[in-house]
């Protein structure tokens, strides 16, 4: 159901159908988790909504990225919604797309992504290969996926533009929080932001008094021999 105006409409095309816009995450949520490691994100979620680690960065390393998700559902070995999700999306969007991890055909190249450059588009996550890796990389447009193929794509659809998608063996919705870097993607639920995004500050925080105490020699490793005490671990001299 999609809801416009307070009435409900019945999208009913399955598989087929475009929603142009939806509920984008405050920019002020943006910018806070910028510069927050996915690890940290990931560990104050229970340790789920990572997504699988073979979705990788094709850049340099360094990478951060952070940015509400456009979600695309495509077959595998098309990119026609792509193409449309290109004209669509907002400046500082990540562009996430299920192509359900079929690694036949390249979902995009180095066209798609001058073109997603130029329209401030915030990177793309492909659950599929691309093309072009090293032109990409050079340009230095953020860009993951599950590796790379010379075999391009077809346009003919059919696909799905901002529904519910399953990127990476984790649930995406339009507007989530999609943060990148060097270690992998984690995807938060938008309505969940302001809370993951205090409780990873603040492991953050503990995490820079720990790096301290290691070289000051003041890291309280007790937790470790107690931990296995409770576990009744057996220790031999």
């Amino acid at each position: 159901m999609m809801i416009q105006n307070g009435e409900k409409n019945t999208i009913s095309n399955i598989g087929f159908r475009i929603v142009k816009d939806f509920k984008r995450a405050d920019s002020k949520i943006i910018e806070g988790f910028k510069g927050i490691a996915t690890p940290n994100i990931g560990d104050v979620m229970g340790r789920f909504r990572a997504m699988d680690y073979r979705i990788k960065t094709i850049n340099k390393p360094g990478i951060h990225i952070v940015g509400n998700a456009f979600t695309v559902r495509t077959h595998p070995s098309d990119n026609l919604l792509v193409h449309k999700a290109m004209d669509l999306a907002k400046p500082g969007d990540i562009i996430v797309i299920d192509a359900c991890g079929d690694m036949g055909n390249a979902i995009l190249g180095e066209l798609m992504c001058h073109y997603a450059k130029v329209k401030q588009i915030a990177g793309y996550i492909v659950d599929g290969p691309i093309r072009d890796l090293q032109a990409i990389a050079e340009m230095g447009f953020p860009v993951f996926a599950r590796g790379g193929t010379p075999r391009g794509p077809y346009k003919e659809g059919p696909g799905e533009i901002n529904t519910t998608i399953s990127c990476g063996n984790v649930p995406v919705n339009p507007g989530d929080i999609i943060v990148a870097d060097d270690d992998g993607i984690v995807v938060i639920p938008i309505e969940d932001a302001n809370n993951v995004l205090e409780k990873a500050k603040a492991v953050q925080q503990k995490e820079a008094g720990i790096i301290q105490a290691i070289y000051n020699g003041t890291w309280d490793r007790s937790w470790v021999d107690e931990t296995l005490m409770q576990k009744e671990c057996e220790i031999i001299d």
